[in-house]
């Protein structure tokens, strides 16, 4: 026997076996809706007994296995269902010898057949027969089960029959040798008359009638004559047929016990150790490897279901080192399979992934003239459990690594590769990101320019997207955004310069419109309100006007970084992204960068993140998936778009500010010179700059000193030619005009100078002197002068008059110097 059969069990060894094939040309899909009725038909109670006939189905079995039958009768095909198309009366003969042909493969085993005829009608259907069953068609078919329970009835009859014939004592005859295939020659020449030869003819047929037995159902009976084979071939020293013996009296322990009808059943421990020993005996035999392997796989089953994971690895230790005969490379493909799934029944996982990989690798074997690249990709995908991988980024986001980084690397890199033998560039760009964004920590330098080199290559030819990946077998990808490329630390939202801030009007009475809720608490909406809060931020951008949000930023590459077509990913409002472009040096620190936007309609406005092309890959990065971003709220109001207003004088600007700006203020400082009692006309010019018309204008002025009765109302204007142009349609002017008057009482003021400079206003020129009296005494060289001839601008006029009072006046500038206009 040359080919294992992996998907043996324990509870084998009870059944028959039936081979169903099809017969000339009939659809796949025709076979096996008819096989998948006829394997229902797996269990019968027999009749007029408490005995149960069990049955295995095989659609494809090597014919040199059933020579194999003798040592373990389950191994012998005892039945045969063929099934054919058959849709005229000419074409029945013909059909008919292919099935006698068909059982002549089995033939030296064979119980019993049946021929289903699928499509033939007429005089040749209507013709009773027991061992061919003809039908319409595949869906006018309703006896195909009790056809099978008949069939399963007439196997019981053969089987009952040559156990009664073999169990039968038939002490005046000799007792026929049972061997195994490669035996025959090593028994020829033995003096078959030794008490050493009867015992192991004895031994033997014991052994194949307990199998006998148990596949009758006579559990009981079956384990009497187990113990006695073994007996009876321990003491000959014939270890492949006590191996047999053993195996099958632990199976039939086993069974029978989950059963409850068997009488001193062996413990589980026992069971096992009947395996060992078993097992230790085919050892012994180069020809009986197949034997061997197939008893540690249901070794390894037994144990899975007593849950003994750590016993049931040193059988499949065991197995993997089995040799067999030079096996087909699809016969590795399957063997490495069915240890990978064997390691999953006990939980190994990693080792089961092991031996899948191994299988992967075998499917692209450099022997195989057509590699299978398909099933290497989907052998490969299967290992990823086992190796806590998942194809999801956001598994990886999540704490801390789990798995061996540089086999999962390895692994990722070899998804890489089948992907792209396979001809899907797209895949391959997704799974070389994902190597890139997940495993950018475990990469050296040199690692992450390879990396990203193969990238760039392979998005040359496909750009990644953001799009679900769906492969043919229904799994998907989901996209990889590179959230670690660059690296974002922060992310702020930032307040509209102080000339765009909007300021909230009054209502008429004075007061703000409230939005508030009038009921006091709600239980119900009170958490997801406090949520708002925090991720609200108490100032507005405006629609139309551009918006900014600053980042963070900092690249781990050890080389510049290019990222382009940088913007902001929002929703909630229209919202225009104003894509960037830049460039970070190698291993930078943190790095501000800031993203602008012009929302489009009104509304509240939520920054979900950003995206960019990097590599070629455009990636989407929400700020719910960065993990260790800082931000002072993501939530901002949208009003409606304001008109703008730029505001110009007829006066320079002056140097010096009043005061500081409050910051709800937009200063503008002009100054002008004026002597006390003088006025000057001061042009102001409104230009609407925006899009909005300028529908309303309000002008005040506010006097910065209490120190009204110093000058009084110095400002005046008019606005009623200037109202009359209003609304203000975008792009036109409109002037008004302020009058300035500086009129300053002087009289009896102390200070006067310290208080208007602490006002603002500076007096300059000479020192300003108070009225007062002086008695000059005459001079005879004086000359009477006139204040026409002695005077200049700006100096004291003097009357000279002996015994006069005289009353001296300065005149005073003073320059006045106007704010926040």
């Amino acid at each position: 026997m040359s080919v294992p059969d992996y998907m043996q069990c324990a509870e084998d060894h009870q059944t028959l076996l039936v081979v169903v094939q099809p017969v000339g040309i009939v659809s796949e899909e025709n076979f096996f809706r008819i096989y998948k009725r006829i394997s229902s038909v797996s269990q019968i109670s027999v009749r007029d007994s408490q005995r149960a006939l069990y049955i295995r189905y095989r659609h494809h079995y090597p014919p040199e296995n059933s020579e194999w039958g003798d040592f373990q009768t389950h191994r012998k095909v005892v039945g045969l269902i063929t099934i054919t198309d058959c849709f005229s009366a000419k074409d029945w003969p013909q059909t008919f010898e292919k099935f006698h042909v068909q059982k002549e493969i089995y033939g030296s085993t064979l119980y019993d057949s049946r021929l289903f005829v699928f499509g033939l009608q007429g005089e040749i259907a209507e013709q009773p027969r027991t061992d061919v069953a003809f039908y319409p068609s595949y869906e006018d078919c309703a006896t195909v089960e009790k056809r099978i329970e008949d069939f399963v009835e007439s196997l019981f009859i053969v089987l009952e029959s040559k156990r009664l014939d073999r169990a039968t004592d038939k002490s005046g005859d000799k007792i026929p040798l049972l061997c195994v295939p490669f035996e025959k020659k090593d028994f020829v020449g033995l003096d078959t008359d030794s008490r050493h030869y009867k015992k192991r003819c004895q031994g033997r047929m014991r052994k194949h009638v307990g199998d006998l037995c148990l596949q009758a159902g006579m559990l009981q009976d079956s384990l009497v004559h187990y113990h006695v084979a073994v007996e009876l071939l321990r003491s000959v020293n014939d270890f492949l047929w006590l191996g047999g013996a053993l195996t099958t009296n632990g199976i039939n322990a086993d069974t029978s016990a989950e059963i409850g009808r068997a009488k001193n059943c062996l413990s589980p421990e026992d069971i096992i150790e009947k395996y060992k020993e078993a097992i230790s005996y085919y050892s012994k035999y180069k020809n009986a490897g197949v034997i061997e392997l197939e008893a540690c796989v249901k070794a390894v089953r037994v144990l899975a279901i007593q849950k003994r994971s750590m016993e049931a690895s040193e059988f499949l230790q065991n197995a993997v080192y089995i040799n067999l005969r030079q096996l087909s490379e699809e016969e590795k493909i399957q063997r490495y399979s069915i240890l990978s799934e064997l390691y999953e029944l006990i939980g190994f996982h990693r080792k089961s992934a092991f031996f899948k990989r191994v299988a992967a690798m075998q499917c692209v074997a450099p022997s195989i003239s057509e590699p299978g690249w398909r099933a290497c990709y989907k052998l490969l995908l299967e290992t990823l459990p086992g190796y806590s991988l998942s194809l999801d980024p956001q598994d990886f986001s999540k704490g801390t690594h789990r798995g061996w980084a540089a086999v999962q690397m390895r692994l990722l890199h070899e998804l890489v590769y089948a992907s792209r033998r396979m001809g899907n560039p797209a895949l391959s760009v997704r799974h070389l990101s994902f190597l890139l964004q997940t495993m950018l920590d475990f990469l050296s330098d040199q690692e992450k320019k390879d990396v990203t080199q193969s990238l760039e290559n392979y998005t040359s030819k496909c750009p990644g997207t953001m799009e679900l990946l769906t492969l043919p077998d229904g799994l998907a990808l989901p996209p990889v955004p590179f959230t670690k490329l660059p690296i974002v630390r922060r992310v702020k939202l930032l307040n509209l310069p102080a000339s765009l801030r909007p300021q909230k009007m009054k209502s008429l009475l004075g007061q703000s419109v409230s939005a508030k809720s009038p009921f006091i608490y709600s239980p119900i909406i009170a958490h997801s309100r406090a949520e708002e809060r925090s991720k609200k931020i108490d100032f507005q951008w405006v629609q139309g006007d551009v918006c900014e949000v600053q980042l963070m930023v900092y690249n781990p590459m050890p080389f510049e970084l290019r990222v382009e077509n940088m913007g902001l990913l929002t929703s909630g409002v229209e919202f225009e992204s104003l894509p960037a472009a830049l460039s970070l040096p190698a291993e930078s620190g943190l790095y501000p960068v800031t993203l602008v936007g012009v929302p489009q309609t009104t509304g509240t406005i939520t920054v979900n993140g950003y995206h960019t092309t990097v590599f070629g890959v455009f990636s989407d990065c929400l700020l719910d998936n960065l993990p260790g971003v800082k931000t002072s709220g993501s939530t901002v109001e949208v009003i409606p778009a304001l008109p703008r207003l730029q505001i110009s004088t007829s006066l320079p600007r002056s140097a010096h500010s009043l005061q500081p700006s409050s910051g709800d203020e937009i200063s503008t400082n002009v100054s002008v010179q004026l002597y006390n009692g003088e006025t000057q006309q001061l042009v102001v010019r409104l230009e609407n700059i925006g899009m909005e018309p300028l529908e309303k204008l309000e002008v005040t002025s506010k006097i910065l000193t209490t120190k009204e009765k110093l000058y009084g109302d110095f400002l005046s204007w008019k606005l009623e030619d200037t109202l009359a142009q209003f609304p203000l349609q975008p792009g036109k002017v409109a002037t008004f005009t302020i009058s300035i008057k500086v009129k300053l009482d002087f009289s009896c003021q102390e200070n006067l100078l310290q208080d208007l400079s602490d006002d603002g206003i500076s007096v300059s020129g000479f020192p300003l002197c108070s009225p007062f009296r002086q008695v000059v005494r005459p001079r005879v060289e004086s000359k009477p002068v006139n204040a026409a001839e002695g005077g200049r601008p700006g100096e004291p006029g003097h009357v000279k008059s002996s015994g006069e009072k005289v009353l001296s006046l300065k005149l005073v500038p003073v320059v006045v110097s106007l704010g926040n206009l």
